[in-house]
């Protein structure tokens, strides 16, 4: 099975904004887009399925099995509508990151997005009591834009590495022209334990790029609904980044 994108409805759509949030440090981007979904009540338009995810399939409580995948969601908006990819699995392989990101910026850009917004965890290896949003861009022309939404860019953090698909879609769609960001929540780094507080404070700073009104009371519920499907894959997960974390130089931190 080759990486590639099942469309399940065919969407026009107006001025996107592509939002990305896959299993990471803390869960930070996948909680943040897990969550999101449900608020504004998108709707799954496609599927990514590959054979770099993990060798497993999930089995459901009706005993139905189901590959991994990631999903795409897309709610329409006064000015632009936004387009989310969240999902069960990143990579396993780093020829695998290379080809779903690249797939991943591919389908966005047949959909005529412009802008790009991933989301992952800054691993500090300490309790973070408040979080900070560590920004990283795709180009220096895109950080005027973001300047004013308390975003961390470099001031007071140094940011060596961003692993797997939220340093990659943003390389590789910068590369292609389209302005790239990504938010990283910082969090302790432990890949088993969900950070709400991490996810908090990036669904903050999105809330304000992307203009809309989104109830943030409710993530902890959210959260708790989530947890299941996502200690389905978290043990194998945590060995996966335990590989890609391992530095060679003790100064880097791993990010993804």
């Amino acid at each position: 099975m080759q990486t590639h994108v099942k469309l399940l409805e065919k969407v026009r759509l107006k001025k996107p904004i592509f939002i990305q949030g896959l299993p990471g440090i803390g869960n930070v981007g996948r909680v943040a887009a897990g969550y999101l979904v449900s608020e504004l009540r998108m709707k799954k338009f496609a599927e990514l399925y590959s054979q770099h995810f993990l060798p497993l399939v999930l089995l459901h409580n009706d005993s139905v099995a189901s590959l991994l995948k990631c999903e795409f969601y897309y709610c329409r908006g006064k000015k632009r509508d936004v387009v989310v990819l969240t999902g069960d699995s990143q990579s396993v392989t780093p020829d695998g990151h290379y080809e779903i990101s690249e797939a991943i910026v591919n389908f966005i850009g047949s959909l005529g997005v412009k802008e790009v917004i991933t989301m992952g965890g800054f691993a500090e290896e300490k309790q973070v009591e408040t979080p900070r949003v560590i920004g990283a861009v795709s180009d220096k022309s895109v950080l005027k834009k973001y300047s004013k939404m308390g975003i961390d860019f470099g001031k007071e953090h140094q940011i060596g590495t961003i692993v797997g698909a939220s340093g990659l879609v943003l390389g590789i769609s910068g590369m292609k022209g389209m302005d790239g960001l990504c938010l990283m929540g910082e969090t302790v780094g432990m890949p088993l334990l969900t950070d709400p507080k991490a996810a908090d404070a990036v669904l903050h700073v999105l809330v304000k790029i992307l203009n809309v009104k989104l109830d943030l009371s409710k993530l902890e519920n959210t959260i708790m609904e989530m947890e299941e499907k996502i200690s389905r894959t978290d043990e194998v997960h945590k060995k996966m980044l335990a590989e890609l974390s391992r530095p060679k130089d003790e100064n880097i931190r791993y990010i993804g």
